[in-house]
């Protein structure tokens, strides 16, 4: 946790010397306000034209961190807000750990003990779902009746999930994000994703997720600050059963996104080594 709180504070730290003219302090409109002028995050949520929530936003994983002025001018303190202890395992909070079918077990172990020096992540590669909901970078959400896309901060990734009736494809080119649809169970968006490339990391850790993944997020917006993320992972090829995490996101008004590119003059990967 320790290590996660240290990301979020390098990256807002970072983001509040050099980007002050980047539109950080705008006023977002249509947001509803308590009396001292601060995000009521337990009003209603917004809803889209056909009635359904409207998760449109800018979102960042819900985690408590330690109050401090680098956070002041972005959220009001005591609030849900920073990196996940999850990006560094995601199986943190499922009882016995993650069910690692033995192959993957001993991977773990191995890039554990090599200081996850082959993370994609940390080589600047995209960050495959689920893991940017964890991880300390601000996520977009623009959310039509039939698309919602994910413009994600860091190197300007972004993901697709269709809400248009269309079906997942059949044998697809393996990708980084796979292919998503969805549709609603009352207020809760349920999405189907497939067609991950193989060898993807979910975390930091290492925990492996293959080509035979399918992914299914239940997304819902209880209150107007907080999205409430249910995650299950069914890779019979890395572990002996589907497992499921909560990833809650807490929402970020005020500000904007900012370029965050991994790549630029990027040389911590150079010196990375195991042991």
């Amino acid at each position: 946790m320790k290590r996660t709180i240290l990301f979020v504070v390098i990256a807002l730290t970072c983001a509040t010397g050099t980007t002050v003219a980047q539109w950080l302090h705008y006023p977002t409109p249509g947001v509803p306000r308590t009396a001292d002028g601060k995000l009521n995050r337990t009003a209603p949520p917004p809803r889209l034209p056909d009635g359904r929530p409207d998760f449109s936003g800018i979102w960042l994983t819900a985690a408590k961190i330690p109050c401090s002025a680098e956070f002041s001018n972005f959220i009001e303190c005591g609030s849900e807000i920073g990196g996940s202890p999850l990006a560094l395992n995601i199986g943190a909070g499922v009882p016995g750990g993650l069910p690692y079918q033995p192959w993957a077990a001993a991977l773990v172990r191995q890039r554990t003990a090599d200081n996850s020096k082959d993370d994609p992540h940390a080589r600047c590669l995209p960050d495959n779902p689920p893991r940017p909901y964890g991880l300390p970078h601000l996520t977009k959400v623009l959310h039509t009746p039939r698309l919602l896309a994910m413009l994600n901060e860091v190197s300007a990734m972004y993901r697709q999930i269709f809400i248009d009736g269309r079906p997942l494809p059949k044998d697809p080119n393996p990708s980084w994000n796979g292919y998503s649809t969805a549709a609603w169970d009352g207020d809760t968006l349920v999405v189907q994703t497939i067609g991950f490339r193989d060898g993807l990391w979910l975390d930091m850790a290492g925990s492996p997720m293959t080509d035979a993944a399918k992914m299914t997020e239940r997304i819902r917006r209880p209150r107007f600050g907080r999205l409430e993320i249910q995650i299950t992972i069914d890779d019979r090829k890395a572990y002996t059963r589907p497992w499921t995490v909560e990833m809650n996101q807490e929402l970020w008004v005020d500000t904007e996104l900012i370029d965050e590119v991994c790549l630029e003059n990027e040389k911590s990967s150079q010196r990375m080594r195991g042991k």
